[in-house]
């Protein structure tokens, strides 16, 4: 009886770290900038920021969703299903650059920003936002609106805006591949970098 007592005892130590270390998903909802264009899958800086997390018995996982030439729209679309199949405990909303070189109007991506927002603040996860930015060659107005509105949309839900994790990409030539649009193999662990505070601050 007291040897099963005992084993009975360390059963449970064993167990009960697994209950503390439960794991919290990352749902990420983007477009090539974080599908990792250009590149093998395991080069992208998601998939380095989940390494990193694990090395780090981070309890948190990314469930990377991002899909190469996502407009808002698409993401809207995408996201019901997304949310019930991952249920995460936070949205990272990383959308809206191709609607901007697209031309789209701005109150179309400000009205599906917000829907994406209230989708996931409904299924029960923490959207944040990402502030994302288009060329100025899209004309001082355009360019104006279109970046305000991120900004905007953070106060009014009251939400996270994380910065654009290419300001500090785009700048540099040899971070960037050719197209001059998506950054290459060598700034993905620069993102990474970039990106692991903001997950470790929630």
């Amino acid at each position: 009886m007291r040897l099963f007592f005992l084993f009975f005892v360390l059963l449970i130590s064993a167990v009960q770290p697994a209950f503390a270390a439960a794991t919290k998903t990352l749902l990420i909802v983007g477009d090539s900038l974080s599908a990792g264009y250009g590149l093998p899958q395991q080069q992208s800086w998601p998939v380095l920021l989940q390494q990193r997390l694990v090395d780090k018995k981070s309890p948190w996982r990314i469930q990377n969703a991002s899909i190469s030439g996502e407009t808002s729209g698409g993401a809207l679309a995408r996201l019901p299903a997304l949310l019930q199949q991952h249920q995460p405990a936070v949205v990272l909303i990383e959308i809206g650059g191709n609607d901007g070189l697209r031309g789209f109007p701005v109150p179309r991506l400000r009205q599906n920003l917000e829907q994406l927002i209230k989708l996931s603040q409904n299924a029960g996860a923490t959207p944040v936002l990402m502030q994302i930015r288009i060329p100025p060659n899209y004309g001082p107005r355009y360019t104006e609106q279109f970046v305000g509105v991120y900004a905007d949309i953070a106060q009014k839900h009251q939400i996270k805006l994380w910065p654009f994790f290419m300001d500090k990409i785009a700048v540099q030539p040899e971070l960037m591949q050719a197209d001059g649009i998506h950054p290459n193999a060598k700034a993905q662990g620069i993102i990474r970098d970039l990106m692991l505070p903001y997950i470790e601050e929630m």
